[in-house]
């Protein structure tokens, strides 16, 4: 599965949805969003701190935390090595600190691009400590979704982060800190069934894939017929799991509203005075 547009080298890059040709250029001054189809191609995550967040505030945490083969799973060290040399990353999820408009948050950025941005036991850890910084400083979380779902290759313990995330959420809403999920394509399965479908706002970017099972899987099972939109956000957002599709172009705006109105409770210390 490709992660991005095609690109001819120099000028141009292709659509992946309608296939229409583009001007890197504009392609990418529309923030990876085709002028044509309206298509939302998928963002690294240092893309998505960048056209987020106020500009050089990011500060990462847990640097350090990279994965182990805790099963032995065939050929598992080999993926996450050519994972991190492609990348650069460590993991699927970075986390950090960021401003927005001044409000300070806690951030996880999922990129699709390390292992389809599966949760194992770093993605979850780091996951949890970032609802937790949330709750410790009284700051706002927003958690950027984008998985396949649960790393197979580290089984139970992968599957045991879904608990833990929801347990720090869970935390967090019992003390009045919120938590704001970004469903970008794909949000599935494993993230998609714990910390991402409980946080207090949901948005969602147009056409994303937000589901539990593959469609395959989902069409053997079922005796109806579904609708040509299900696994989609708008069709989530139909169902009442999404609270709003916002547009890329205009969720910055809408994330620093829900921050300042969400956050207006928290002490004021907590804000950064521009």
């Amino acid at each position: 599965m490709s992660a991005g547009p095609t690109a001819a080298p120099g000028r141009f890059v292709q659509c992946l949805h309608c296939r229409k040709t583009l001007f890197a250029k504009d392609f990418l001054a529309a923030q990876k969003v085709c002028s044509y189809c309206g298509h939302h191609h998928r963002l690294t995550w240092q893309e998505r701190v960048d056209w987020t967040f106020d500009p050089g505030s990011f500060e990462e945490t847990d640097v350090n935390l990279v994965s182990v083969d805790p099963l032995s799973f065939p050929e598992y060290r080999e993926k996450l090595s050519a994972s991190e040399a492609k990348t650069g990353l460590r993991d699927s999820v970075v986390s950090g600190t960021a401003t927005l408009e001044g409000h300070r948050l806690s951030v996880a950025i999922a990129d699709f691009a390390f292992m389809g941005g599966s949760m194992g036991s770093v993605a979850g850890e780091k996951i949890t400590r970032t609802l937790e910084l949330g709750l410790e400083r009284r700051m706002p979380s927003v958690i950027f979704c984008a998985s396949g779902g649960a790393r197979m290759q580290e089984g139970l313990w992968s599957l045991m982060q879904m608990g833990k995330t929801v347990g720090a959420v869970e935390r967090c809403r019992e003390s009045g800190v919120p938590f704001i999920a970004v469903f970008t394509d794909p949000t599935m399965a494993g993230v998609l069934a714990s910390y991402a479908s409980v946080a207090d706002v949901i948005l969602a970017e147009p056409r994303a894939l937000v589901g539990f099972a593959g469609s395959r899987v989902s069409k053997q099972a079922q005796v109806i017929k579904a609708p040509d939109d299900f696994q989609t956000a708008e069709f989530a957002h139909r169902s009442g799991m999404v609270d709003r599709i916002v547009p890329r172009r205009e969720l910055r705006s809408t994330l620093a509203t829900l921050v300042r109105a969400l956050g207006a409770a928290l002490p004021v210390s907590e804000k950064v005075v521009a």
